[in-house]
């Protein structure tokens, strides 16, 4: 085609009038604009015909994977390599007399082909992300590593594919001679290297998920995961900083993940309460006389006489009644473990730990019931008798030590 199109505009410019080189500019000249307008022309046809006609058949089609890959915008960049096709595939047959005005033209058609191809690629793979909707789910994040490891390879190729257009070699060649350098690119990319390996672990194996909540103490991070990549970990803290730490710090050191805890049915709280040793006895019938004027020994209560007769000791009342408590409370949940126990003695006073699960897991509210359930139980310590141990300190109130002699006296 263009061989007869050249003959014809060669014997339109001798009947013109012309001759000898400015025959052969004419006929260049008009070449060049033609295959222009012809670059012109397809990419007109694409995006005016193609990408349209393209659209409407992905949004018919009952398959989702179609309407995310051949988007509008991915279908634009491919309208972008059409006339560069067509403009390399017409070099040869307008430069064959200036073969390195051709070569050089080519070559930089190729690298923009490459370029583009690469472009588009990249938007390819950038939309399979969107083929799970599910922001937290495994098989998205699975998806996202593997998408950074396949743009992570389409850019090597692609910077392989442009060197070897400009050194003139075969791309296999270049290919082959890397397999020497190899040592050297695993000592640069080391760190690269392991954080993908590290972070395909993390999501293959279910470890982490955009939207938990996770703690690293070493790292200084507890906040939510706002963003996993091939090499980094973005965490906004509670304070609205943010952290980014490495996929391999995660791999190589524990870290806390609250997921379960927000999906479970509680979250956990233990406390401790610390009794003065001194103040443990036997109840006596004042004690008794006086938790039963108080509402906790009687008929509707959550003790009765025959919890006193069976537990005389005045921490053991305590234990049962908070333990009662507990179980009876609207904001605890007593379908999950809860119990009151004693832990070993200590120099402050014998532990009594509290161990329950509350309905409520939002954090502000969950401090709330937490401190309104201690705040009641720190207020019945010395309706049984008992005593929380406390250290006197300088800046006590004036009067506090006196008051703490006078205790004990009594």
């Amino acid at each position: 085609m263009m061989e007869e199109l050249r003959v014809w505009i060669d014997e339109l410019s001798h009947t013109a009038g012309l001759e000898g080189t400015q025959v052969i500019m004419a006929t260049d000249t008009v070449l060049v604009v033609f295959t222009l307008l012809l670059s012109w022309l397809s990419y007109v046809v694409c995006h005016r015909l193609v990408l349209p006609l393209t659209v409407k058949i992905t949004e018919k089609t009952a398959a989702r994977w179609d309407d995310v890959l051949l988007n509008d915008r991915n279908m634009r960049k491919a309208c972008m390599i059409a006339p560069a096709i067509v403009i390399w595939m017409f070099i040869p047959h307008i430069f064959f007399r200036m073969p390195d005005v051709e070569m050089l033209l080519e070559r930089i058609t190729a690298i923009y082909i490459t370029m583009a191809s690469t472009k588009l690629l990249l938007g390819i793979v950038n939309s399979m992300k969107m083929l799970d909707s599910d922001v937290q789910s495994t098989r998205r994040q699975y998806l996202h590593t593997f998408c950074g490891v396949l743009k992570i390879t389409i850019l090597f190729l692609s910077v392989i594919v442009i060197v070897a257009i400009i050194i003139n070699r075969s791309p296999l060649t270049l290919l082959a001679g890397l397999g020497a350098t190899s040592a050297i690119l695993m000592l640069v990319f080391k760190d690269t290297i392991s954080g993908l390996v590290a972070g395909i672990r993390l999501t293959s194996n279910d470890m982490l998920h955009k939207g938990d909540w996770i703690t690293v103490e070493k790292a200084g991070v507890n906040g939510v995961v706002e963003e996993i990549t091939l090499t980094t970990v973005k965490v906004r803290n509670f304070d609205n900083t943010i952290v980014t730490i490495t996929p391999q710090t995660l791999v190589d050191d524990s870290f806390q993940n609250w997921k379960a805890m927000q999906e479970g049915e509680g979250r956990r709280v233990t406390r401790c309460i610390y009794i003065d040793v001194h103040s443990i006895c036997r109840t006596s019938p004042t004690l008794l006389h006086n938790l039963t004027a108080q509402g906790y020994i009687g008929e509707g209560c959550l003790l009765n006489s025959d919890d006193a007769r069976a537990h005389p000791v005045n921490l053991s009342l305590f234990r049962l009644y908070i333990d009662r408590m507990l179980a009876t409370h609207p904001d605890i949940n007593p379908d999950m473990t809860y119990m009151v126990r004693q832990l070993p003695a200590t120099p402050t006073g014998l532990p009594v730990e509290l161990y329950f699960f509350l309905h409520q897991k939002q954090w502000k509210p969950y401090e709330n019931q937490k401190d309104e359930i201690m705040e009641a139980v720190y207020a019945s310590v010395a309706d049984f008798g008992l005593r929380i141990y406390q250290r006197s300190s300088s800046y006590a109130p004036e009067g506090a030590f006196q008051q703490s002699s006078t205790i004990k006296n009594k």
